[in-house]
């Protein structure tokens, strides 16, 4: 079995941010994207809504362009609005020519 290496980028955000997030990550290039619940405590008490809410876990596979790309964005156009996190890392996956991207 052989594995490539591409991108793993990971978004930490309010739950009601999930729709207008996710269509900014596949503007971006990403080919898809996994979701589920996050719960934890963070430095900043900022929400997009006054009411308490659930966070989300956005995972995005994608190349090394793409994956620039959605942290560039989210950094301009998220991080100083909203409480979103995000981080990347390396990973090596099976089948990897499906998280190459469109960008």
């Amino acid at each position: 079995m052989q594995t490539v290496p591409v991108s793993l980028v990971t978004i930490v955000a309010e739950k009601v941010l999930a729709a207008r997030l996710t269509h900014a990550i596949l503007a971006a290039g990403a080919t898809g994207y996994t979701i589920t619940e996050a719960h934890g405590v963070g430095s900043r008490d900022m929400r997009a809504s006054t009411l308490d809410g659930e966070n989300i876990r956005i995972e995005v596979l994608a190349g090394e362009g793409v994956a620039d790309a959605l942290l560039e964005m989210l950094a301009r156009d998220w991080f100083p609005h909203y409480a979103v996190v995000a981080w990347a890392a390396e990973v090596r996956v099976v089948r990897g020519e499906k998280y190459a991207g469109r960008g």
